[in-house]
């Protein structure tokens, strides 16, 4: 499609079809850049944080610590810090220090979702809203021409006030479906790290 011809298409579903049309690069941007957060935040990746564990199950616990020093993933972050605590601070104050460190991680990754929440929830009704605008005024110009009206132009009318909401489910759909893959993905990783803090603490550990 060449710019003309999106601009023309963008014109003539009005003001909600360009609201829409934002919607949908914010759609992509916010998509593609929670994909790269995640992934910057070990979402994916608990190698480092099992291989640590082992360490630290069998008394080796500066190479626990070293192993997941250097680590930025949101497990090994958790998890260092657990350990650290634990040889630092008494049992119940190691615990509320990991619960503090994995809420604020746990925060992180769940940044941006509510944009996309929205996104999901407006996209239809601003579509609906374009659609209910287009289909007024067809009617008023039905109405203003009487027994001239054209069926032809009404039609056309009605099927370019509909392409709103086709628009907006459009960007609807995807928004919605990234939005709950996102929201499995930080659900794994919150029980994967009450998994990980619950071994810590829980574990007995070999001694040295």
């Amino acid at each position: 499609m060449t710019l003309d011809a999106l601009i023309a298409f963008l014109d003539r579903g009005g003001p909600a079809m360009m609201a829409i049309a934002v919607l949908s690069v914010a759609t992509l941007t916010l998509i593609m850049w929670k994909i790269w957060d995640l992934a910057r935040l070990g979402a994916w990746s608990r190698a480092a944080s099992e291989a640590a564990l082992t360490d630290w199950q069998t008394g080796r616990t500066d190479a626990a610590l070293g192993r997941l020093a250097p680590r930025r993933g949101l497990r090994a972050v958790m998890a260092h810090r657990a350990m650290n605590s634990l040889q630092t601070l008494p049992e119940p104050a190691a615990r509320e220090e990991t619960v503090r460190v994995a809420r604020g991680g746990l925060m992180k990754a769940r940044r941006g979702l509510r944009a996309l929440d929205l996104i999901a929830t407006i996209a239809p009704l601003i579509g609906l809203l374009g659609t209910v605008l287009g289909m007024i005024e067809a009617f008023q110009a039905l109405q203003e021409a009487g027994n001239r009206a054209d069926p032809a132009a009404l039609a056309g009318g009605i099927w370019q006030a509909l392409l709103t909401t086709a628009a907006g489910m459009a960007v609807a759909i995807p928004a919605s479906m990234a939005l709950s893959w996102f929201d499995s993905v930080t659900d794994r990783l919150q029980a994967e790290m009450e998994d990980i803090a619950t071994r810590i603490f829980v574990t007995p550990r070999a001694p040295a």
